[in-house]
Formats: structure tokens, sequence, C-alpha cells
């Protein structure tokens, strides 16, 4: 399985410049199973890594760019009737998909924000009292720019705590920067992707994630982590148990990509800033992730 990751990675860094690590991490997000939040600057390259991703897994994507004007049904479907048949017909919206990128999703109305809930959650939607199951596997990968920027609608926390892991890529250091400016965008590279994978086999590595060893003292470790977030003075709000499940996850699925079958503290210290960074609220405007991180090294 390790030699399958590698070449993931290697070849989403033949195209996002200098940012293995994030790569690395977006990767962890997917192989739990969880949903994907790019926090950054416009032009930092958060949609061409979705795009990235989404053709080395050999997954099918949609994009939506969300607007102010953007309604729930322009996401999921909506149903029109059909006179020959004297019945309403559904028409999926682009949900319907392995990879949904939602593209600047807090310049939409918390109204649209709040279609995806359902399919974040329970990978299906529910419309006129018909639930209907979304592709296996599924996930989304939303892109925002920082909530400070004109015509932003920030997510409120329900809609932040669907998201597995949240990162943000940076600007490029030199040596990357250099080889961007000499050689051009590498946006139109991402179409002549050859596929690491396939979808059943994406599948196949998200089960053996759940199949690596997570010891009682790491468990102890995990708990620690949650308990000192909910009492510490310096956070407003804990992680929740969700918040749990998702470390442990992120911890197995990188434990995987570095080749062992069991999970250690410094597996979960290689996550924990991208899990629980958008779901902590620091009391004094630091960066909450980091300070949990400070607190809970081993070491």
């Amino acid at each position: 399985m390790q030699p399958i990751l590698q070449n993931i990675t290697k070849t989403c860094s033949g195209v996002i410049l200098g940012k293995e690590p994030q790569i690395r991490l977006a990767l962890a997000c997917i192989l739990a199973r969880g949903h994907l939040l790019i926090e950054d600057l416009p032009g930092m390259g958060k949609t061409t890594l979705a795009h990235t991703l989404a053709r080395t897994l050999g997954l099918e994507f949609r994009r939506v760019q969300f607007t102010s004007d953007l309604l729930p049904a322009d996401i999921l479907g909506v149903s029109v009737y059909d006179r020959n048949d004297a019945s309403f017909k559904f028409h999926p919206g682009p949900v319907f998909t392995n990879v949904l990128l939602a593209d600047e999703i807090n310049r939409a109305t918390p109204k649209t924000q709040s279609a995806l809930l359902e399919v974040m959650e329970e990978r299906q939607m529910t419309m006129e009292g018909e639930t209907r199951k979304l592709p296996e596997p599924f996930f989304v990968i939303a892109t925002q720019n920082p909530a400070t920027h004109i015509g932003t609608f920030p997510l409120p926390e329900s809609q932040l705590d669907r998201f597995l892991m949240r990162i943000e890529l940076g600007y490029p250091d030199a040596r990357s920067e250099r080889s961007l400016l000499s050689s051009g965008s590498k946006r139109d590279s991402v179409e002549n992707i050859t596929p690491c994978i396939d979808a059943a086999g994406l599948i196949r590595l998200q089960q053996a994630v759940g199949r690596i060893r997570v010891a009682d003292p790491l468990l102890d470790y995990l708990q620690n982590i949650l308990e000192h977030s909910r009492r510490a003075p310096q956070f407003e709000t804990g992680l929740s148990p969700r918040a749990g499940l998702a470390l442990k996850q992120c911890a197995q699925a990188w434990a995987m990509m570095d080749g062992r079958d069991y999970a250690i503290p410094e597996d979960v210290q290689a996550v924990l800033p991208g899990v629980a960074d958008h779901r902590l609220r620091g009391a004094h405007g630091a960066s909450p992730a980091n300070a949990l991180l400070e607190a809970v090294l081993v070491p």
C-alpha cells in the first residue's frame, strides 16, 4: 500500500510544487473518509489541488462555484414535471459524484451552505420525502477565502465540524516559486494526469485504515488531548467526541502512509493542527491548535 500512496503523493507534488506536507495531510483526510476544507488567499492553488487529487485518485469530479445567489437545488438537484408521463422526474445535482469541489464555499448564503449538512454527514440526500444515496466513495473538498474578505458568510460551527480537516497552502518557497515562474502554471497538466488508483482501490485503502492498530496507551493519549482542550482556560470551547474520532482516524491514515500497521503519538501530533484548529476557539486570538499541540507534545 505504501508504494501506491507514495506514487499518489509524488504525482500531486508534480503539480502543486513545494507543498508535500499539505498534500500528505489532504490524502490522509481522504483515506480517513473525511471532507477537506482548504482555506487561503485567492491564487494559492486551492482549486488546483482539489482537481489534482480527484484526477490522481481516478474519481469523478464536479465543481460548483459558490456565489451569493446559489440555491440549494443548484447543488442537490430538482424535480421537474414531465408532461409526457404526467409526473415529476428528479434531475440529480452535481452532488451526485465522487468528489464535489465547493469552490469559495463561504461566498454562499447560510441557507445554501446548509444544503451540504446531510450529504456530508450521512452521504445521502433527502428531498420531497425520498432519500437518495450518494456514490461511493464520496467526499467534499471545499475552498474558502479568509473571513475578512468582502462578500463572505462565515461557516457556522455545525458546518465546520463536518470537515474532518482544514489546511492552508501558504506561499510557495523560493525554489518552488522560481520553478513556477520559469515553467508557467501547472493547471493545464492536471488533465494529463494518469490516475494512480481507481474508486474501488481507494475504498480498499480506506478500509485498511480502519485496521491500523491503536493501542490502549494511545487511546489514553487521545483522551487526554480531548480533556485538556475542554478544561484549559485558553480555549473557549473544547473538542467534541466527533473530533476525537476524526483525530484517531487521521492518525491511523498517517501511520499507513508511513508504512506502519500501528499508530503512534507522532501520528496524532502530525494531524492534530489540521483536525483541531477549525474546531477550537482560542480565548486570546492565538492559533488554538498550536497551543494545544504544545501542551500535549510527548517529551
